[in-house]
């Protein structure tokens, strides 16, 4: 009697749950692995245009992005400030629920989180006095270049032959050396910089992308990398759940809408790698990374 109880009361709430859209997203939401129900705290590491939280909001590109996925998945979110550099651990541990805001795919990453489909595509570049024109990894050899804490492809820019390498918490703290002459160049993350230099003309600054595209240093130099969110391992669910609402956003172009009010005007960042290198590692061998209309 007691099962057949339990049975009954389950085919209720499923049919009470058919009926009314809040209790289906209540059951949808309680299998999430979240530091509070039904919140989705979101560490808030980066500058804009990524993902940066205003009047409790997340706006920048990703920001945007992730915000109406949360929205549509009757998450309310949590901004949480922290800096890069224990932003991945944070995650790991259930401090945080989601990293996000250029965050770059690697196979590493792919190891340790649960990272969902692109938001975006990028390919790195030298930041320096527009004069300069510099362009190729040789332009950085015996030069004090700076960077940011944590960024992957640090072990292959210390490979340059001479290079000094310096580096920093923040974008803000690096470009400030960089237009002081505290350092002569600057690899790290595009829109940011492009946004910056935008915003401010008169540093005289350009960010050029690399254009030997060397195999030996595919993180630095490859085209089509990809940016993604980062969860735990234990919540998967939540991350596919995040990669379908993302996937629906590039099958409408509606990424290009939101990248226009943050300066992602260029093809190039909606523009996928011509190797699919997720395919057979974090995703399915008939994966394809999104592009808009698709």
């Amino acid at each position: 009697m007691r099962n057949k109880l339990i049975l009954m009361m389950g085919g209720t709430i499923a049919l009470l749950a058919g009926l009314n859209p809040a209790l289906s997203s209540a059951a949808e939401t309680s299998k999430y692995k979240l530091v509070e129900a039904g919140t989705l705290s979101v560490a808030i590491t980066g500058d804009m245009p990524g993902l940066v939280a205003r009047d409790g909001k997340l706006v920048g590109y990703d920001g945007e992005i992730l915000q109406i996925a949360a929205d549509r998945l009757g998450l309310s979110v949590k901004p949480v400030p922290m800096e890069w550099s224990g932003a991945i651990a944070a995650v790991q541990t259930g401090r945080v629920d989601i990293i996000g805001g250029n965050v770059a795919w690697t196979e590493q990453r792919a190891d340790a989180l649960s990272l969902t489909d692109p938001t975006g595509y990028f390919q790195n570049g030298i930041t320096a006095k527009t004069e300069t024109g510099w362009h190729v990894l040789s332009d950085l050899e015996h030069k004090k270049v700076g960077s940011i804490t944590g960024f992957s492809f640090l072990p292959e820019l210390r490979r340059i032959s001479g290079l000094e390498l310096a580096l920093y918490d923040s974008s803000d703290a690096a470009m400030r050396d960089l237009t002081t002459g505290r350092i002569q160049a600057l690899v790290g993350d595009p829109p940011v910089i492009d946004y910056a230099i935008s915003k401010n003309p008169g540093w005289g600054l350009s960010n050029l992308p690399f254009t030997d595209n060397n195999p030996e240093f595919p993180l630095l130099t490859g085209v089509g990398r990809q940016y993604v969110f980062g969860l735990s391992k234990e919540n998967k669910d939540l991350a596919d759940a995040l990669s379908a609402e993302i996937r629906k956003l590039w099958e409408t172009c509606e990424v290009k809408v939101i990248g226009r009010r943050y300066g992602n005007v260029s093809e190039a960042n909606y523009a996928p790698s011509p190797k699919n290198f997720r395919a057979g590692v974090d995703r399915p061998e008939t994966w394809n990374p999104p592009v808009c209309g698709r």
